[in-house]
């Protein structure tokens, strides 16, 4: 996008600079619009599941910049001569439950016959334009929570081969399905520098952005990273998507991983997910409030996984086991 002549604005809080979770638009001194669109194929054989996470990873954006979802429009490419319809609506039923739970309204959509079945929203939010929430804004010392556990396309990429056990399938369509709501409320109690939400770039490529955004040096603990069951063992079976390798050598040059860390690590936190957690730079000594509250909300699978350590010009991930 760097030969394209994009116009900038006053009102334009929060663009593609940064490589941000949505953008920002300011109406007035009190509200801005949160802007976001995301749809990907499925990663789980039913349908109404599907558009549960579809729908719910496209609304987490929102809740990334601290914001409110308000409306949603259905973005949707379906093969119509070799589907039944019945699936669509499936599909739709599932995304309409995740946008109602989110207390926002569907204001319509668009679809296209397509061999390739993909699915998800473009979703439209408000945020007061003092209270915005981006990754650009993490401070040294801050600690980092992470709210959900991360392996989706590990597991994604196991059922795909039918490798995926009953156990590791039920634990991805429950995380995945969650909203990032109650995380969203939990952070905005305390004081929040950064956030981001965890999707395709993995958690490893998305600690990137933000420290890169900020300008400073992240360290990470694999030891404190929570993970989903059985996704070591089907990682160790071979069974990662091209995401992972592709993003691990993207940010290879600017990501320091300390000697004793197993590979097999690395491949989970490059790891590309779908509706994954929020990752929370917050003040250090309000980082165990905030932790014991988002697991007395019930996120339970919530951690503070490492701390921002010092300054760096162009952003730099650390990666170690201890």
């Amino acid at each position: 996008m760097r030969d394209l002549p994009v116009i900038s604005h006053p009102n334009l809080l929060v663009g593609i600079e940064t490589a941000d979770d949505a953008g920002v638009y300011k109406l007035n001194d009190d509200v801005a619009l949160v802007q976001t669109l995301d749809f990907f194929t499925p990663i789980v054989n039913d349908p109404y599941h599907f558009g549960r996470i579809a729908a719910a990873n496209a609304l987490s954006d929102v809740y990334a910049m601290g914001g409110k979802p308000l409306t949603a429009m259905n973005i949707v490419c379906f093969p119509v001569k070799d589907m039944p319809k019945e699936i669509l609506r499936e599909i739709l039923r599932g995304g309409l439950e995740k946008i109602h739970e989110a207390n926002a309204v569907l204001v319509g959509g668009h679809s296209v016959d397509d061999q390739e079945l993909k699915y998800g929203l473009s979703v439209t939010g408000i945020v007061h334009p003092e209270k915005i929430l981006t990754n650009s804004r993490a401070k040294v010392g801050d600690k980092l929570i992470l709210t959900k556990p991360i392996g989706t396309g590990i597991i994604a990429t196991a059922v795909k081969g039918k490798q995926a056990g009953p156990n590791a399938m039920e634990t991805m369509i429950k995380v995945t399905s969650t909203l990032n709501y109650k995380a969203s409320q939990v952070m905005l109690k305390y004081e929040t520098h950064a956030c981001t939400d965890v999707t395709g770039f993995g958690l490893g490529g998305h600690l990137l952005e933000m420290a890169r955004a900020s300008h400073v040096e992240i360290a990470i603990n694999t030891e404190k990273i929570p993970i989903m069951p059985e996704v070591k063992k089907y990682a160790l079976m071979g069974l990662i998507p091209a995401g992972s390798y592709a993003t691990k050598h993207f940010c290879e040059h600017m990501v320091e991983i300390k000697p004793e860390v197993e590979t097999v690590f690395t491949d989970l936190i490059f790891d590309p997910q779908t509706s994954g957690g929020l990752v929370i730079s917050i003040k250090p000594d309000q980082a165990d409030a905030c932790l014991h509250e988002l697991i007395d909300e019930g996120i339970q699978s919530a951690a503070i996984i490492g701390e921002v350590i010092g300054p760096h010009p162009k952003g730099k991930l650390q990666i170690s086991y201890s």
